[in-house]
């Protein structure tokens, strides 16, 4: 069985935290620390990487595998009859919507940030196809190239010429999550169709989210879809598509006021 990896801080009901990209929670602390006054929270690291798995191998990465494992760190981080909350951001979001469809029995509510599910959209295999060809950009020119592509596909327009680079050596790759991200849970995230029915059964419990700043932009509207969809809540939070690291402590706020309700 894989080793699980998580962070543990503050005190009172579990929220359990899902980062995007490749799982690595770099940026998260400032969130966590405004949240610790009145939560235990519980951050995920799915592949290890801070904690110590950076520049190990890595292989293609499953939606099931990181909602399986964030249910197995709330089944050793929960008090007996107690229930969690959690916030899945982006690839993180995927995993939460995973996670609430097929191991719904102790959770209490679930925010999913900007997830990439873009299959579900009436447009979503062109959609997806797009991502694939960020993914052809970062193995052909690298991670420059790759973010330029990203932020035309996301804000639906058309990309730009490719910007010259050099792809990553392995040994690079490895080293770097965003480059993890790109190679291993990029198509993979976004070509995962979530069970709308199963996450209509749960719409009580949750909310799906979108940066304000994320307005008129691809992930924006399939929240906004996914919500339609299954009756669940959708709101909007602060910043843009990684609010949760731009805004922390506004972030934080409205969190908490989410899941309270």
């Amino acid at each position: 069985m894989t080793e699980l990896h998580y962070d543990v801080r503050g005190a009172g009901p579990v929220l359990l935290i899902i980062p995007g990209g490749a799982g690595h929670p770099m940026g998260f602390e400032p969130l966590a620390d405004a949240l610790t006054g009145r939560f235990t929270v519980v951050t995920y690291d799915p592949l290890g990487l801070a904690h110590g798995r950076l520049g190990e191998p890595v292989g293609d990465q499953r939606v099931e595998e990181w909602s399986d494992g964030a249910h197995r760190v709330l089944e050793r981080v929960l008090p007996d009859g107690e229930s969690a909350c959690v916030l899945g951001t982006s690839s993180g979001g995927v995993a939460a919507l995973d996670l609430l469809a097929r191991h719904p029995e102790r959770l209490r509510h679930v925010v999913a940030h900007e997830p990439p599910c873009v299959t579900v959209l009436p447009d979503g295999a062109p959609q997806q196809a797009k991502f694939g060809e960020v993914y052809g950009t970062y193995r052909a020119a690298g991670l420059q190239a790759a973010a330029v592509r990203m932020g035309a596909v996301l804000a639906e327009q058309e990309a730009e010429e490719t910007v010259e680079g050099q792809p990553l050596t392995q040994e690079e790759e490895l080293k770097t999550p965003m480059a993890l991200f790109l190679a291993h849970v990029l198509r993979q995230f976004t070509s995962y169709t979530p069970d709308l029915d199963a996450l209509a059964a749960s719409g009580a419990r949750l909310t799906l989210a979108a940066g304000s700043a994320s307005r008129g932009q691809l992930l924006f509207r399939t929240a906004e879809f996914i919500a339609d969809r299954t009756g669940s809540r959708f709101l909007e939070f602060p910043g843009g598509h990684i609010g949760v690291v731009q805004h922390p402590v506004a972030y934080a706020e409205r969190l908490a006021d989410v899941v309270a309700g």
